[in-house]
């Protein structure tokens, strides 16, 4: 019993970060348009993690999209300007994104 708690702790300390930032995304509606593990409207967070891995500045750039809105890195459909989502909420989310596997 006393491993089944301590399991239970150490698994919900490494997972709600993920679940805070998810319900950020939630809450900005992101996930209206992505989804976690698959492409919607836009990629999925893991396809776009994977796409900036390793890549200098991935965060910035990222936080920018986010904000400003983009078009043509993932097909025809542009992603609009979130202007509900502040620069440090974009910071967190994008920081977030680049965390999927």
């Amino acid at each position: 019993m006393k491993r089944s708690l301590i399991t239970l702790a150490m698994t919900l300390a490494v997972a709600a970060p993920a679940f805070a930032d998810q319900a950020l995304a939630t809450s900005k509606n992101c996930m209206a348009c992505h989804s976690v593990d698959k492409k919607l409207v836009g990629p999925s967070f893991k396809d776009v993690a994977a796409k900036y891995a390793g890549q200098a500045g991935a965060a910035e750039k990222l936080a920018s999209k986010i904000t400003k809105g983009g078009s043509g890195v993932w097909g025809p459909v542009p992603m609009p300007a979130n202007a509900q989502v502040s620069d440090a909420e974009a910071k967190k989310l994008a920081d977030w994104v680049l965390t999927l596997k």
